[in-house]
């Protein structure tokens, strides 16, 4: 495996001598491969063993992919023009009147520089062709300079199931040991060696290359899915070459016998891991799709959009009459704001007809199956009835969780929402969550887990009692038997970072804090932002990554607002933080309020509800706090 040391290290010389001594490694959770010795030649996950140079132009390989039982050469080229070479050398030598040697090593150099410049050059073109791919990162943002300078953690990847190897992410930590690219070398080609992890902060890691112990001189950050990182043994399966850094190059006189004794037991990245990534960053929705999603402008109703883009499995759609493409919508493709072709008819939500009278060419209906199914529910005994009161998450201001009123039962599941006191006269304004939507609660949810309630506009009977209301306005509050009671092992952790939508700016994803946890609720914290600009959000999200996704897919990343936005009281940052008001919540209310005026005409449709599942769903332990 080291013979690419020994063939390209900037100091060739080198001793038998193994004089290092180091501490053993931690053991770590065994589902990670594990690197052997099997104490004479060194031997990589995959099985295969030993690595060759070849003696004609130094080229360093796998030694049983080499021509020859000897494993001399690298191709039968090589092998015949060392030989020749060789026949050379020694008629000038006989000439010159010295003995013939075996090896012809001057006229080996030559090619081994040639090599080594057309590889530097092929490297280089990778290289602007992965520039062209990758996003353009924020400037002065870095995930690594943020959480080392303030200690942070990060959610980990396992947190986000919707995320790439989010499902696999296995048991990747600290002490993995894994090959990168080696930066501080000046050899003219690209060369590789070995890191650890020191910290994970979501697909980011801190990596300190093997043989600085506890120097953090040259720690960097990287993203693990990154094409850069590959398990230990990738370079003897590549023929890469392993080259220690220039700062300790000199601290060990034998490297190879080191590494054999530092990674032996130590855990590596799994083989197919590259292919893993890869595999679960392919998403099922494609452009032109055409899907129903929730019309921005009334909440009430659908629309029919197509799918422009997918970055990172989050979709850019753009509503089917948009002429301009202007008009979108952002949403992940997993999202409950989108449906199948067909969703709104089935269970008796409003729609707006569309005015175009075909399917444009080249667009087509998404299969129902790529969307996000719910869980059936049994709606025949004890169910939602409209006029039920319930606490809401208001889907306008999602910083606020208010009184609301079951407005309509639909089909499958389906309710109607209305926020008490901010209703139009003609429900333009009703939201639709599904009655296992964990954006809705049962009366007292708020007051039992000490969260403000908004209570209905224009209430004057301050602090608002549920009691006292249900009994003014002569209603009842939905059973609690009905709402969704699951609360999953999330993961979650007050502090954690993480990268987070901005629902009320849904192409925005932005870096953001785990302030508080309310069971499977998340109190989501946009950095260098104002409290009142915080979501409540469901643990299980779409709309939640883990740190470093915007890198991984190449979607660009919000960072903090700048220091001077969060500390300076003076009027200029306060109109930004009131022009952001404006953007995301006071714009968005006003429009919602305007819709009061408007009656929505014949363009509107509501289809007749269709026939419910019939399932119950599963119960489990929940607490509330009822009144007398």
């Amino acid at each position: 495996m080291f013979d690419g040391y020994d063939s390209c290290s900037e100091d060739t010389s080198s001793s038998s001598s193994s004089d290092e001594s180091e501490e053993e490694v931690a053991p770590l959770p065994s589902s990670l491969p594990i690197i052997k010795n099997n104490g004479q030649v060194y031997t990589y996950p995959d099985g295969k063993s030993g690595m060759a140079t070849c003696e004609m132009c130094g080229m360093v390989g796998v030694r049983d992919a080499f021509y020859s039982k000897t494993k001399r050469f690298c191709s039968v080229s090589c092998s015949r023009s060392y030989s020749s070479n060789s026949k050379k050398a020694s008629i000038l030598a006989r000439l010159q009147g010295k003995p013939p040697t075996k090896k012809a090593k001057v006229l080996q150099k030559q090619p081994l520089v040639a090599k080594l410049a057309a590889y530097a050059q092929y490297q280089a073109t990778l290289q602007n062709q992965a520039k062209t791919k990758a996003a353009v990162p924020v400037e002065g943002f870095s995930w690594g300079n943020y959480i080392n300078s303030n200690s942070f953690t990060a959610a980990p990847v396992t947190c986000f199931k919707h995320a790439p190897m989010g499902t696999c992410w296995g048991d990747i930590a600290e002490g993995v040991r894994v090959e990168v690219p080696n930066t501080d070398c000046s050899l003219p080609t690209k060369v590789f060696w070995i890191a650890g992890i020191v910290k994970l902060a979501g697909y980011n890691a801190l990596l300190r290359y093997e043989g600085f112990e506890n120097d953090s001189s040259l720690d960097f950050w990287c993203n693990i899915c990154g094409s850069d990182i590959h398990p230990v043994g990738w370079c003897a399966t590549s023929g890469k070459p392993l080259v220690p850094p220039r700062t300790i190059q000199h601290k060990y006189t034998n490297w190879k016998a080191f590494l054999v004794k530092r990674l032996t037991g130590a855990k590596t990245l799994p083989p197919d891991f590259s292919q893993k990534v890869s595999e679960s960053m392919q998403y099922p929705f494609k452009t032109s799709m055409r899907v129903e999603v929730v019309d921005k402008t009334h909440l009430c109703r659908t629309r029919v959009a197509v799918v422009e883009s997918v970055i990172g499995g989050r979709l850019r759609l753009v509503y089917e009459e948009s002429e301009d493409k202007t008009d979108d919508f952002w949403c992940h493709m997993y999202s409950p704001l989108i449906h199948h072709i067909g969703w709104s008819r089935t269970i008796g939500h409003r729609f707006k007809r569309s005015d175009i009278t075909k399917k444009q060419d080249g667009h087509f209906d998404a299969p129902p199956h790529l969307f996000m199914k719910v869980k059936e529910v049994d709606a025949a005994g004890e169910w939602f009835k409209e006029g039920m009161k319930l606490e809401a998450i208001d889907p306008l201001n999602l910083s606020a969780i208010c009184v609301a009123t079951v407005r309509k039962v639909l089909a499958d599941g389906y309710l109607m929402i209305g926020i008490d006191g901010s209703e139009a006269a003609d429900g333009s304004d009703w939201f639709c969550y599904h009655a296992t939507s964990p954006s809705i609660f049962p009366v007292g949810f708020c007051e039992i887990n000490m969260i403000e309630l908004t209570p209905p506009r224009g209430y004057a009977k301050l602090p608002f009692k549920w009691f006292d209301y249900l009994r003014e306005t002569d209603s009842i509050a939905a059973p609690v038997k009905l709402f969704n009671k699951e609360v999953p092992n999330h993961g979650f952790h007050v502090g954690m970072k993480l990268e987070a939508v901005d629902l009320m700016e849904p192409r925005l994803v932005c870096v953001a804090t785990v302030t508080r946890i309310i069971h499977r609720l998340l109190r989501i914290h946009f950095d260098g932002w104002e409290d009142e600009y915080d979501q409540w959000v469901d643990c299980e999200s779409p709309d939640l990554y883990p740190v470093g996704w915007c890198q991984l897919t190449g979607y660009q990343l919000q960072p903090p607002a700048p220091q001077s936005s969060r500390d300076s009281q003076s009027s200029s940052s306060k109109q930004k933080k009131k022009a952001k008001s404006q953007q995301y919540k006071g714009q968005k209310k006003m429009t919602s309020l305007q819709l009061k005026e408007e009656l929505l005409d014949g363009e509107e449709y509501s289809f007749l509800q269709g026939t419910s599942d019939q399932e119950s769903n599963g119960s489990a332990s929940y607490y509330i706090k009822q009144e007398p």
